[in-house]
């Protein structure tokens, strides 16, 4: 697991947004206080998750209303899908998101 810094103010309040981070995308959300970061495209159709909102616990795709867990990443029972997440760390210099490098990367850099 690689940590990035995240160079960005974020509210104290909930939010949804996207941010590059190691040359992607991703989507960071603040739901209840609690920071997650998930990809920022939907596996169902390709809608944008940061242009979307959260619902129980789950962020929802503005195109067709699929719901993933924000905990997990798993969709809705019927949705059979899933969307990856990332972990998210507050620390006293800055946020930092998690991300795995490959094993390739790994041996060859």
């Amino acid at each position: 697991m690689k940590w990035f810094k995240l160079d960005a103010d974020l509210p104290e309040q909930d939010f949804i947004n996207v941010f590059k981070v190691n040359g992607k995308k991703i989507c960071l959300i603040r739901n209840q206080g609690k920071l997650h970061a998930v990809q920022n495209r939907c596996p169902h159709a390709g809608g944008i998750l940061s242009k979307g909102w959260c619902k129980n616990g789950n962020v929802v795709c503005p195109i067709h209303r699929y719901e993933y867990d924000l905990e997990t990443g798993r969709g809705a029972a019927a949705q059979r899908d899933y969307i990856d997440i990332y972990p998210v760390e507050e620390r006293s210099d800055g946020i930092y998101i998690g991300m795995k490098e490959s094993f390739w990367k790994r041996l060859f850099s």
